[in-house]
């Protein structure tokens, strides 16, 4: 840390010099355009950047498969918008590997093939993402996903089971995209500035988005054991259709008080919300016992289940907790 006295030039302008090093290491010198953003008690300065669109360069030589598809996820994640992947030759089967994670990102196309290299592309404008949006959008779906998995369950019903799997990756994608725009404010005071929320709150809804995919991979999961269980027991079908209630009013009222513009509110709901993830536990254990009298292959597999939804029960709970931390008062 280096410390500077303010001065006063010409009676009312308040002046203040630069340390050497960082003006050196960020080619700062005479002549040369800073940004200033103000942030609570803070000001935050940075070099302007003429570069509108980052572009970064990954040798993909030793990837191929999953390992592949994830670095390129990683590249995106991280900001570039303009991604190469070279390669002494590019396989069919890393071509195959881009392509799957092409199609797993937002916005994101191939712009380029050669024989030793690929270039994507992110096809959206930053400014005009929204992390507000993308985390609605991410409870929209897996609030319906959960709802359907056990729907899927209880009526035994095969295709509404594929369309919950199928939407598991909708889910993903919008989480690729609120990681996206998060990293972004930490990097630069300008994204968060375009972003018209404030990096606290951003980094309040990059973890209850968090909490959201978890939620939806249990729907799937769940989906997956109703694909492969036949009718199950009418009490036992009405227990977990109360449990999914009791856990979607737990997910509602969370991110209800996420959302809440006042203090008063978010502390109601989330108080509300992690009060009512306790009674839920009894809920849990009742059906449990209700399982002990089944098949014990049938009992395995709906005690599965219940864990699922106890632990979705469970990030409701997370996202009240972080709804009541974003409405606390800030030092």
């Amino acid at each position: 840390m280096e410390t500077r006295k303010v001065q006063v030039t010409g009676g009312s302008t308040y002046t203040v010099s630069l340390p050497k090093d960082w003006a050196t290491d960020n080619d700062v010198s005479s002549g040369t355009t800073v940004e200033l953003y103000p942030e609570d008690d803070s000001l935050l300065l940075t070099p302007q950047s003429d570069v509108d669109r980052q572009e970064g360069t990954l040798d993909v030589s030793d990837l191929e498969g999953e390992r592949l598809t994830r670095a390129v996820m990683t590249m995106y994640v991280s900001g570039f918008d303009i991604i190469r992947l070279e390669a002494g030759r590019i396989t069919t089967d890393q071509r195959r590997a881009i392509r799957d994670a092409t199609q797993s990102l937002v916005g994101v196309e191939i712009l380029e093939e050669t024989t030793d290299s690929v270039v994507i592309q992110d096809l959206l404008d930053s400014s005009e993402l929204s992390i507000v949006n993308a985390v609605s959008r991410m409870r929209l779906i897996a609030t319906s996903m959960l709802a359907d998995a056990v729907t899927a369950l209880v009526e035994n019903d095969d295709d509404i089971a594929h369309d919950v799997i199928e939407r598991d990756d909708d889910v993903d994608r919008l989480w690729l995209v609120v990681s996206r725009i998060f990293r972004a404010t930490l990097r630069s005071p300008r994204a968060a500035e375009e972003l018209g929320v404030p990096r606290e709150d951003c980094f309040d809804f990059h973890s209850s988005a968090r909490q959201l995919e978890r939620v939806a991979d249990h729907a799937a999961k769940i989906s997956n054991l109703a694909l492969k269980l036949d009718e199950i027991p009418d009490d036992v079908a009405d227990a977990l259709a109360a449990l999914h209630d009791d856990a979607s009013d737990v997910l509602e009222k969370a991110m209800d008080a996420l959302f809440a513009d006042e203090t008063a509110e978010a502390n109601q709901l989330g108080h509300a919300a992690r009060e009512a993830v306790l009674e839920i536990d009894d809920h849990t254990r009742t059906i449990d016992d209700m399982l002990r009298e089944l098949d014990p292959v049938q009992a395995q597999s709906l005690g599965l289940i219940v864990d699922s939804l106890s632990r979705s029960v469970d990030y409701g709970g997370n996202i009240a907790e972080t709804a009541l931390q974003k409405a606390a008062p800030r030092p």
